[in-house]
């Protein structure tokens, strides 16, 4: 058969376009970079490291795009980033450090400035200002303490505070969270922050029991100019048995912390400044062992690690209350890797969720509906990590815009 020369244009012009437009489809776009914590081996003594990756626009899948760099000491355990997305910190157990690290347009982190801690640092958080570095230490003693942040380098100690339950002040207290509360008035500026604790003396599993306290707690301080905290009235809040998770909502209404003992969350509004008060009909159920919890970016969903269930619970929440209500699924739509200890959603777009999954050697990735709220997995989750990831945590990518909701 023979084609004329028309013909034979139309012919490659229609296989170019083809061709093309397969290309297109199959071309990965970066929405959002994630950051995994985890050890290089499985030894108490491994060394930290940082694992990059990218999260694809369409799929949500993710893949390796940098080298993993030293997370700067052993047993990471905790991550926090600026605002603008310019800085990373990476709280170290194993040797009481805590390493900033700049991050690249490229995803790619360099160490800058370590800051060494007195005792194990447990989590930390930034202010909205990028001003301020929140850290929660100890492991029989909880402390807060404030560094001031210039460009994002560790500065000196703004405020250091030694928590204690009242009436039992020689209790040995686990701290378990921190975060920074925005003011409902102004987002960019924070207006408080919140610890997680657990009475030690008063929860012991398999150990003595040596005070009546209540054994889970929520210490609350208002930020004030120069970074001067102050408690804010009624704190410490009880908080269950074991809080393990803390989050609040991007408008700062709510506050709402897990429960590992319970299987609980704990909803509490903001009541002027920094005051919490309990969420009516709360606390709200969630899967066995809820290990960490997150807000999508919209305020819309909140999303619940469950360590020992190795399931995402997932809630919608109410915007005029604050109150959750839990999401339906089919079976084993939320499952995870074995033992997630943490959880994050995309700031980029706010459609995928992703879990830390320490005895899985893990990341799970789910596809969140923006409609609904439900998710489903990812293709090809789970993906691997180095050994026992225990954090992570992701930033936009290039100009994506965040997601919002003004309630």
């Amino acid at each position: 058969m023979k084609f004329s020369k028309l013909s034979q244009l139309f012919l490659v012009s229609t296989i170019g376009l083809l061709v093309a437009t397969l290309l297109t489809a199959c071309q990965l776009v970066t929405i959002d970079y994630l950051f995994v914590a985890s050890s290089t081996g499985s030894g108490s003594g491994s060394a930290g490291q940082i694992q990059t990756y990218a999260v694809d626009s369409q799929t949500g899948v993710v893949r390796t795009v940098a080298p993993s760099v030293a997370s700067g000491g052993v047993g990471p355990v905790a991550m926090a980033v600026t605002s603008d997305y310019a800085n990373l910190y990476v709280a170290n157990q194993g040797n009481n450090s805590v390493v900033h690290f700049a991050i690249a347009s490229s995803g790619v982190l360099t160490s800058k400035d370590t800051l060494t801690t007195g005792t194990a640092p447990v989590s930390l958080a930034v202010s909205t200002d990028n001003k301020y570095l929140y850290v929660a230490t100890g492991t029989s003693s909880a402390t807060l303490t404030e560094y001031a942040l210039t460009a994002g380098a560790i500065g000196s100690p703004v405020a250091q505070i030694n928590l204690a339950v009242p009436g039992y002040t020689g209790d040995a207290l686990v701290p378990t969270g921190v975060n920074v509360l925005v003011k409902s008035s102004d987002l960019s500026t924070p207006s408080a922050v919140y610890v997680t604790v657990y009475d030690k003396s008063a929860y012991n599993p398999g150990g003595a029991i040596t005070s009546i306290a209540n054994p889970g707690w929520v210490f609350g301080f208002a930020i004030g100019s120069g970074g001067a905290l102050t408690p804010s009235v009624g704190s410490p809040y009880t908080a269950g048995i074991k809080p393990s998770g803390i989050a609040s909502d991007p408008a700062g209404r709510f506050v709402y912390v897990t429960d590992f003992a319970s299987n609980e969350v704990i909803g509490y509004t903001v009541q002027g400044g920094s005051v919490l008060g309990f969420m009516l009909n709360g606390p709200f159920k969630t899967a066995n062992e809820p290990s960490a919890i997150c807000i999508d970016p919209r305020g819309l969903y909140i999303y619940v690690s469950n360590s020992l269930s190795s399931v995402v619970s997932a809630f919608a929440i109410t915007l005029s209350t604050g109150a959750p209500s839990t999401l339906s699924y089919t079976t084993g739509a939320a499952a995870t890797d074995t033992d997630p200890v943490a959880i994050t959603v995309d700031p980029a777009l706010g459609r995928f969720v992703y879990t830390a999954n320490q005895l899985g050697n893990s990341v799970s990735g789910f596809r969140l509906d923006p409609n609904t709220g439900i998710i489903n997995e990812t293709v090809s989750t789970p993906y691997p990590t180095g050994s026992a990831p225990t954090a992570l945590i992701a930033i936009p990518h290039g100009n994506h815009s965040l997601q919002s909701i003004t309630p």
